[in-house]
């Protein structure tokens, strides 16, 4: 894990240097809008003290990385210290040169050293991450629906009240109903306080409409949507008036559905586009028409890394009948490096040959049971030495409920 020699990765603490960070991972996305600063002497309410990386060449940044700490669902509802990792970025000047393999080394040693059992991110390239460890463990679905053909199926929940909350005064409100409404989803993680302050942040700098609604009565909400519409300058005689959900919690039928309700009764809209939903959302099956709901896309959302494999496998629930070993290989850490035989008893180390053996990576995309592991034994990321073990592997790691974490970092 040796880091190049021509950059020095350190922390970065001052001020400065973290509004130096953040400016230089714009200018390495390329594509992100412009907005105006970070407010004077706040940046400690944006990034968490010591946990954003800097790489220097000739005393000059060239490149950042940074995390926030909280927690990440497992299979089972057990929640294990999370590495939430994003901003990873360096100059245009400086790219090819080792300089990400640097920074992301260094990250992993930090957060493993902090005893985080997980870390992941959000990839805006999808042929980097799994040289480090990292594994699609989520998808997320873009469900794009026609209200004129949206009529809700007789059997659907009524749904409580719905009402308007007016940003910036509701984002307490928001932030109060996700963290007393947590759910059990495997992949949900905790919206820290600099995840909470960078949304109120981006909200007041952006241009354009945007609303928000919950549900249920003053002192009970327990859901909320936030939404806005595109093209504008289009709306009024427009016949295809679209608005894009950004931010659907509903974590109950009942808030669910009354949610939906309420987004199929707006007026002067044409089609809602739901920006990131799990796989398994009812929506298709509340319509009568169940083409009246299409998925538009499906891309990859959580990128998992794990720091410590004993930890995370003791901490989620495996349901299947008998005994697998698998042999797993970790780069990085070596004592992740082990031979693991899991039961829906529990987890141990074995000194036995294994009858699967898989990298870090396809380890972390099975964590939350969103991932066949047939299909990665057919895909060439899974050696298979006893044939008998992979049905028996599919059902321990296989979890009903679909993997999705909903919050972008």
């Amino acid at each position: 894990m040796s880091e190049h020699r021509d950059a020095e990765i350190r922390a970065l603490e001052s001020e400065e240097e973290l509004r130096q960070a953040m400016a230089l991972f714009r200018t390495a996305m390329v594509g992100l809008p412009s907005g105006p600063d970070y407010p004077e002497g706040r940046m400690g309410d944006y990034l968490e003290k010591g946990r954003t990386f800097g790489a220097f060449i000739d005393g000059a940044l060239v490149g950042t990385v940074d995390a926030t700490s909280g927690s990440l669902v497992l299979p089972g509802g057990e929640r294990v210290s999370h590495a939430g990792v994003t901003h990873i970025g360096v100059l245009p000047t400086h790219t090819r040169r080792g300089v990400v393999t640097s920074l992301v080394h260094r990250q992993l040693r930090d957060a493993h050293e902090r005893g985080d059992v997980v870390a992941s991110l959000r990839a805006s390239e999808a042929t980097i991450y799994g040289r480090f460890g990292y594994g699609i463990a989520s998808m997320s679905t873009t469900l794009e629906v026609e209200r004129r053909r949206a009529v809700l199926h007789q059997g659907v929940p009524g749904g409580g009240p719905v009402r308007f909350a007016e940003l910036p005064d509701s984002w307490d409100l928001l932030e109060h109903i996700y963290s007393e409404h947590a759910t059990d989803r495997p992949g949900r993680i905790e919206r820290t306080s600099f995840w909470w302050a960078s949304q109120r942040f981006r909200s007041s700098s952006g241009n354009g409409p945007a609303y928000v609604a919950v549900h249920g009565s003053p002192g009970a909400e327990d859901g909320f949507v936030r939404y806005r519409p595109e093209n504008t300058g289009a709306w009024f005689g427009g016949r295809d008036r679209t608005i894009v959900v950004s931010d659907f919690f509903a974590p109950t039928a009942e808030s669910h559905a009354g949610l939906v309700r309420f987004l199929l009764n707006l007026d002067l809209v044409d089609r809602i586009v739901f920006d990131g939903v799990p796989a398994d959302d009812p929506l298709p099956w509340m319509l009568t028409d169940h083409r009246g709901a299409q998925v538009r896309s499906v891309s990859d959302e959580t990128w998992l890394r794990i720091l410590d494999v004993r930890r995370a496998l003791e901490a989620r629930s495996f349901v299947g009948v008998g005994t697998v070993r698998i042999a797993v290989t970790d780069p990085v850490f070596a004592e992740n490096t082990a031979v693991f035989e899991i039961s829906a008893d529990g987890v141990s180390t074995a000194n036995e040959p294994a009858h699967l053996e898989l990298g870090i990576a396809e380890l972390g995309s099975l964590l939350l049971g969103g991932v066949s592991c047939h299909a990665l034994a057919g895909a060439g990321r899974i050696t298979v030495h006893d044939p008998v073990a992979l049905p028996v592997a599919e059902a321990l790691f296989t979890w009903p409920v679909v993997p999705f974490a909903g919050t972008m970092f």
